[in-house]
């Protein structure tokens, strides 16, 4: 893993960033709020690493996959009120306060989809 610093990663990285912060913002509930900000934060984070640094993108996709499930797992665990912030909105903003079998189907499906779009669409994108 060499440290870069890839443009084109870092402007997804904002665009995918200031789509979240939208949805949460304006979506409370629905399918957008809680399927598509699960699929898109997985590519959002994916794209964070792959905007500064050099890693092949099965591993990161798998990497990133993994981190998600275990913030899932987590909620399953009840994490938030196991450390005194269940009423802490950033925590859960950041977190999630609930655990759901969708959410991980979200996180794989952008798993998914951001490996076949880096290494079919984006040249050099299999580092």
């Amino acid at each position: 893993m060499t440290l870069i610093h890839n443009k084109t990663y870092l402007l997804l990285t904002i665009l995918l960033f200031i789509t979240e912060v939208l949805i949460a913002i304006y979506l409370k509930t629905g399918f957008i709020r809680h399927t598509v900000g699960d699929f898109l934060v997985v590519i959002l984070i994916y794209c964070f690493f792959k905007s500064f640094f050099k890693i092949k993108a099965i591993k990161l996709a798998i990497a990133v996959f993994l981190f998600a499930l275990c913030i899932e797992l987590l909620q399953l665990l009840n994490i938030l009120s196991l450390l005194g912030m269940e009423n802490n909105s950033i925590a859960i903003l950041l977190l999630g306060s609930t655990f759901h079998f969708t959410d991980v189907m979200a996180y794989a499906f952008g798993a998914i989809a951001v490996l076949f779009i880096d290494l079919k669409l984006i040249p050099h994108g299999n580092y």
